[in-house]
């Protein structure tokens, strides 16, 4: 990798940390800040998840088309870090749950950067070390998570949840410095005669990919799933936010790990592992009785998602068309995150209407699924 790929991987690698640093900051204290401070009913916190996370997934599709388009990354890049700090700005200043609603969609709105970065990373990589730097990308996301977390439980008695807001605007917009002052364009990458995006664009071989990819994110519910589980299979309160900790930290130490072994040994392999991991997550809730070993899912947790992320966006990206890279990106991030509404739905359903081990289950068959339909997946280099 010459001097300016190392460059762009570790430009985006510090916007990554700085702004997950303020994300995690605001986010742990975020639902509290709803319900004991704006007084939304559990109904209306619910409105707002969704529509965050409905959110992040149209933003990402969004602007992959348009970047592909114009043949720019760039501006939805440090653009993205700049919204995403004003977002946080502007919950300090929410009164009401309902301007807290547009504010959480400008804060999610700046996901617009996502596939444009990623596009851009995948770019400036090559076939054998591509999964390696978007690794590098993941680790440095989850280390700004794991402090931006630890920040939050130091100063929040002393702060309380305005000034907290407020202080974590400033990464973000750090980041968005970085990013323009750091990252050049690179319209060559682009040929001179592609025209406008379509599905036809992309292969069979991607919407196949894409089955799978929507069949793992039905099966891998929400984090908030796993903590309030151990909470109510015996494992002491003050304890839970420190699982969360420790996921975040596995996640973030094993990373730039199975981002090397996916270009030694191929993503199809490092994806299947992470497959097996979120398995594993399943059953062991299926199986723990002594709540002492909760610790141990959360272990496979974040072994799941440092092996999945780096994998799965160098996969994406080599599999999508040259010309609509960022398209194809976008299109992924769009439709398995879209799928969280579901997922989210269809496990809290089945916990409340039968019983808290049922979406275990559910995801345990859901995830054998995609490991069988992913053998049918090519992978190809670029």
């Amino acid at each position: 990798m010459d001097k300016e790929s190392k460059k762009v991987v570790k430009t985006f690698g510090f916007a990554s940390f700085f702004n997950d640093l303020g994300s995690e900051m605001a986010y742990p204290i975020l639902p509290l800040f709803a319900r004991e401070v704006l007084k939304a009913k559990m109904q209306e916190v619910g409105i707002i998840d969704g529509l965050a996370e409905s959110t992040i997934a149209i933003s990402q599709a969004l602007s992959g088309f348009i970047s592909d388009k114009i043949k720019k990354r760039k501006i939805f890049i440090w653009l993205g870090y700049l919204v995403s700090g004003i977002g946080r700005l502007g919950y300090a200043f929410s009164f009401y749950w309902q301007t807290l609603v547009g504010f959480r969609i400008l804060n999610n709105f700046g996901k617009i950067r996502e596939a444009p970065r990623d596009a851009f990373v995948s770019d400036v990589s090559l076939n054998n070390n591509r999964a390696r730097n978007f690794g590098i990308l993941r680790m440095m996301d989850n280390l700004g998570a794991f402090l931006g977390i630890l920040i939050c439980i130091l100063l929040f008695k002393y702060l309380g949840y305005r000034k907290i807001f407020l202080l974590a605007a400033i990464p973000s917009l750090i980041s968005a410095i970085l990013v323009l002052i750091f990252i050049k364009e690179s319209p060559h990458l682009y040929s001179k005669d592609n025209d406008n995006f379509h599905l036809n664009h992309l292969s069979k071989n991607y919407k196949k990919f894409l089955l799978v990819g929507i069949l793992f994110a039905l099966a891998s519910f929400s984090y908030s799933f796993l903590l309030i589980f151990v909470k109510e299979g015996g494992f002491k309160e003050i304890y839970v936010p420190f699982l969360y900790l420790l996921f975040i930290l596995i996640t973030s130490l094993s990373s730039i790990p199975f981002g090397k072994l996916a270009d030694k040994i191929g993503r199809k392999k490092v994806l299947a592992i992470s497959f097996v991991f979120w398995g594993f997550v399943c059953l062991s809730f299926l199986l723990i009785k002594n709540p002492i070993f909760f610790i141990i899912p959360f272990i496979f947790y974040g072994l799941s998602k440092g092996a999945q992320e780096p994998a799965e966006r160098a996969l994406v990206s080599e599999i999508s068309p040259r010309d609509y890279k960022t398209s194809g990106l976008g299109i992924y991030k769009m439709t398995t995150g879209l799928c969280a509404l579901p997922s989210y739905f269809i496990a809290g359903f089945l916990w409340d209407k039968v019983n808290r081990f049922l979406p275990f289950y559910l995801g345990l068959i859901l995830t054998i699924i995609s490991l069988i339909l992913l053998l049918f997946i090519k992978e190809k280099t670029s």
